[in-house]
């Protein structure tokens, strides 16, 4: 029988909490991820109801080898660019994810929206795999 657990092989830690943001644009900053000891890295956002018909959320990845003065991630460290990890308010219920393959051993993600009258939901988790030392610490 196959293993099929990969709790063993991931630490999953909050990037943003569940928030319920109403009619402004102000940024949601993730929390900064310590990857060390990991080399993957990937953020994940998740989209509730986005009640505003015009908004753009524009996702932004930056890295440190301190905590925290971080600088943008180049595009060449990222395993999809962070245009595929931004959104549109059509987004509704929804997960986009965005890969890191930088060196660094600090991450963070910030959400920016714009043009947001409405309701906003939205929370985001990052996921560590790759151990360098199996099995990992929930």
């Amino acid at each position: 029988m196959a293993n099929r657990d990969m709790r063993s092989k991931i630490k999953v830690a909050r990037g943003l909490s569940p928030v319920a943001a109403t009619t402004d644009n102000t940024a949601y900053v993730s929390q900064v991820i310590d990857a060390q000891g990991f080399d993957s890295v990937t953020f994940a956002i998740i989209t509730g109801s986005l009640a505003d018909v015009d908004a753009t959320f524009t996702t932004l990845v930056e890295h440190s080898d301190t905590n925290f003065s971080g600088a943008a991630v180049p595009d060449a460290q990222l395993t999809n660019l962070e245009t595929t990890a931004s959104f549109t308010f059509a987004a509704d219920d929804s997960v986009l994810t965005i890969g890191y393959i930088g060196d660094k051993r600090y991450v963070r993600v910030t959400v920016t929206p714009a043009a947001n009258t409405g309701n906003v939901f939205i929370a985001g988790a990052w996921i560590l795999s790759d151990p360098q030392i199996a099995s990992t610490v929930q």
